[in-house]
């Protein structure tokens, strides 16, 4: 059998059972004109990234609406991979989401899911890139639920609520929790511009969890010169307060 008439894996990600079963009663009946076999199912995103941790497959069909880490989020941790695969979305009709699928040219199917259109679907996912980061961030409706990163071959989630600071270093940016750190490859900017509402900047490279602010102390630098610092719950480590930033001391005193 040549390459390209290896069967496609296809990975089933949907949070209700009867969705499942009817994906998977269609992908039956798609087999008799493509070479299809199922790779797993996943009732949640955390469970797809751990199953394709150990089973690789080409194309996930993957609800967009799921509690804890929708689709969107999903396919973007997916794109860590050493190979990600195609992604083709399931909706309920939204006229917005629609629209901003085709606009982006991400794939999706609309539910109930037709059998016709799915073969559409499949028919072009052998030629089919991964969806591009920046379709995703702009179909993106909620700040992410967790970062990622990749650590031997898994995706490891770090959920957004444990992270104490952000801290830009060259081309990286530290992702800072009680328990490690870990190194993202992301902007801070855009990272502020996701999470405002959770972390505020003390710095120039830095963004801190306002829920992790425990107060500010007043630290006195080598050449003699005093400064702010914050102090922080979870980590020992005490950041330094650009003077620019300085307003911060007083907001989090009067609040």
């Amino acid at each position: 059998m040549s390459e390209n008439r290896q069967p496609l894996r296809v990975l089933i990600v949907d949070d209700e059972a009867p969705a499942r079963s009817r994906t998977r009663d269609l992908l039956t009946d798609c087999a008799q004109e493509f070479p299809l076999e199922g790779s797993g199912e996943a009732a949640s995103g955390r469970a797809a990234l751990e199953l394709m941790a150990r089973e690789h497959s080409d194309v996930v069909l993957m609800d967009v609406r799921m509690p804890e880490m929708d689709g969107i989020e999903v396919a973007q941790h997916l794109l860590k991979l050493e190979k990600p695969p195609a992604v083709i979305f399931a909706t309920a009709y939204d006229a917005y989401a629609l629209r901003a699928f085709e606009v982006h040219a991400v794939d999706y199917l609309v539910k109930p899911i037709r059998l016709a259109r799915l073969k559409e679907a499949l028919a072009r996912v052998r030629t089919a890139a991964p969806p591009r980061l920046d379709a995703l961030r702009e179909l993106q409706r909620a700040p992410r639920a967790h970062l990622s990163v990749q650590e031997r071959g898994n995706i490891h989630l770090i959920p957004i609520g444990e992270v104490v600071y952000l801290k830009a270093e060259l081309k990286y940016v530290t992702v800072r929790t009680a328990g490690r750190e870990h190194l993202i490859e992301e902007s801070l900017t855009r990272l502020e511009e996701e999470y405002g509402d959770r972390f505020v900047r003390v710095h120039r490279n830095c963004l801190v969890a306002r829920a992790a602010i425990r107060g500010f102390d007043r630290a006195t630098a080598e050449g003699g010169e005093a400064h702010w610092v914050v102090l922080l719950n979870g980590v020992e480590e005490k950041l330094a307060v650009s003077r620019r930033q300085q307003h911060l001391v007083r907001e989090f005193s009067r609040g």
